[in-house]
């Protein structure tokens, strides 16, 4: 097989294989103050209604750009948005933290070099988060403007659960969402205030599948290619890759496949008949990348 690098959005699931697959799409502070100089937006007549009892683990996952919103100025609230810094600087949600795609990532170097692109180590990542204010009381919630992100919101749930922290949500439907209930933005950055004492615990390796597990079990592994199809076939190596292909026997479901156009996932049914196609079922381990 060809030893094509995975550190690329790679991550192993066993449990919740419908959430898994919507937090990877989209696919998570103390002193936190409102932002002045709001982009004013168009009001809704009404709420989008948004039902997270819909799926398995749901309300654990999500929360409502409702929810959030009731949240904003709550001491305990930190939010950290994923998208491009030039996006963010465009408008984010009040009080939003820019940390772009690989804020919580090594990223020192190059594509291709060991461990590039991987979670932070613990101590670094300690460091990070306390910057902006986190503690172990706090509510984390991240978003990005999904579809240009791309889905980097869900990384960041991904890799803070993976480091212990529980209370960590991911924004339903992103910055779209937030957008087409007409609730405000701000261009501003929020001042903060850095916290001490946050304890992370030692990473949970069932997050993600290492290179050489993958390896030793190619012939049985059901294996997702996430990213499009240019990137699959190795026509387009421009956001990261070392080079060019895939790995093999992965097979190719572009991840904005398990959104809709308002950057929601998909129904649990939608999302189940999807990965059906694939030979995966609701009690099969599989990798994505």
């Amino acid at each position: 097989m060809k030893n094509l690098s995975i550190t690329r959005y790679r991550k192993i699931v066993k449990k919740s294989f419908i959430i898994a697959v919507c937090s990877l799409a989209l696919l998570l502070v103390a002193g936190l103050s409102f932002m002045k100089n709001q982009e004013p937006t168009t009001q809704p007549t009404m709420a989008t209604v948004i039902d997270l009892d819909l799926f398995k683990n749901g309300r654990d996952i999500f929360i409502t750009p409702q929810e959030l919103k009731n949240k904003l100025g709550d001491k305990n609230l930190v939010i950290l948005d994923g998208s491009h810094p030039k996006g963010y600087a465009k408008g984010h949600i009040p009080g939003a933290i820019s940390i772009g795609f690989k804020g919580l990532s090594r990223s020192m170097g190059k594509p291709g070099d060991p461990l590039w692109g991987t979670i932070l180590p613990k101590d670094e990542l300690t460091k990070k988060l306390e910057s902006f204010g986190v503690t172990n009381n706090s509510l984390i919630v991240a978003y990005s403007d999904t579809f240009k992100g791309p889905g980097a919101g869900g990384r960041a749930v991904w890799q803070l659960r993976m480091a212990g922290l529980t209370n960590v949500k991911l924004l339903y439907g992103g910055l779209e969402t937030w957008k087409q209930n007409g609730y405000e933005l701000s261009k501003d950055a929020p001042h903060l205030t850095p916290s001490t004492g946050l304890v992370l615990q030692p990473y949970n390796e069932n997050y993600r599948a290492e290179r050489a597990m993958v390896q030793e079990n190619i012939a049985s592994m059901k294996i997702i290619d996430v990213r499009s199809k240019k990137e699959f076939t190795g026509e387009d190596t421009s956001r990261g890759e070392a080079r060019g292909g895939h790995i093999q026997n992965a097979v190719w479901l572009e991840w904005t496949d398990l959104l809709n156009s308002d950057s929601s996932p998909k129904s649990p049914q939608e999302i189940t008949t999807l990965l059906a196609q694939f030979g995966v079922g609701p009690k099969d381990d599989f990798v994505l990348y």
